[in-house]
């Protein structure tokens, strides 16, 4: 015979349920303990994460029951931060590094050593030049510095794309274990994003094996109908990541894809032996 115990039902809380659906029950002592700024906070960061391209003030304000000028107060504290990065040229508003946990430390010091060589190839290819690294199953774009000419191809710095589609995801992929690459596939789907993009995991573990061969990805209008790309990974750091150059299919024929590929195995090579600043000293 079961036995029947008093007292009220405890309701099952995620911890995605919002704190005002969460009955004084459910909390210890019956207190319900929200506070409807972190309410708030928390709104704008569900928002955020859940766009790829960005979102606009107005709807931060929205998802935060704010005014305009509240909201982009919470927002500007956000992103002084880093949990929030606001792009210049669209005004729209992402996820910001600061989320990146305890790798953050080293992804600013990765991206103060690829800067300067991501400057030189921008000035020497005269085309945009882009460092990645693996954010969850997505690659994120921790810098980027924008070709000089008017057309251009090029993302923004902050701003996700895809594992499968791209060769800054192909040149990461190819240097991690076979079982997370079909993971990662996997979680994020292999959306065809042109009528080129490698859909087939199977196919695209073929490109990995062919990516260690060479030694540098492609994105041949993969992930934009009218737009190549070549990667190459950056070994022997802290973080998996890549250096990429992108630009237009008409101007960046395979023959460039093939010279740029060759300049940038030697950039990377140069940032994995220069020292590291958060290694500390081999003790003598």
């Amino acid at each position: 015979m079961s036995r029947a115990y008093g007292g009220p039902r405890r309701q099952r809380v995620s911890p995605l349920t919002p704190a005002s659906q969460i009955e004084a029950n459910d909390i210890p002592g019956g207190r319900v303990y929200a506070v409807r700024a972190i309410e708030r906070v928390c709104a704008v960061l569900n928002l955020l994460q859940e766009s790829i391209d960005g979102v606009t003030l107005k709807e931060v304000a929205d998802a935060a029951e704010l005014p305009k000028s509240s909201a982009f107060r919470y927002l500007w504290t956000l992103e002084k931060h880093r949990y929030v990065e606001r792009d210049v040229d669209s005004g729209l508003f992402r996820i910001g590094l600061g989320f990146l946990g305890m790798q953050s430390r080293h992804l600013e010091v990765l991206r103060e050593r690829v800067r300067p060589s991501l400057e030189s190839l921008r000035d020497e290819l005269d085309e945009t030049t882009n460092l990645g690294v693996l954010d969850g199953h997505h690659v994120i774009y921790v810098e980027i510095i924008e070709s000089r000419r008017s057309v251009r191809l090029a993302a923004s710095r902050g701003g996700h794309d895809a594992l499968h589609s791209t060769a800054l995801g192909k040149a990461i992929a190819a240097h991690l274990p076979e079982a997370r690459v079909r993971e990662l596939l996997n979680q994020a789907g292999m959306l065809a994003r042109t009528a080129e993009t490698i859909t087939d995991i199977d196919d695209y573990l073929a490109e990995l094996a062919k990516v260690r061969r060479l030694g540098y990805a492609v994105d041949n209008r993969e992930n934009e109908p009218d737009g190549r790309c070549v990667a190459v990974p950056i070994l022997g750091t802290r973080l998996p990541a890549a250096l990429s150059v992108s630009a237009p299919e008409a101007r960046f024929s395979m023959r460039d894809v093939e010279k740029a590929a060759k300049t940038l195995m030697k950039v990377a090579e140069l940032i994995t032996l220069s020292p590291d600043p958060t290694q500390e000293p081999a003790r003598t």
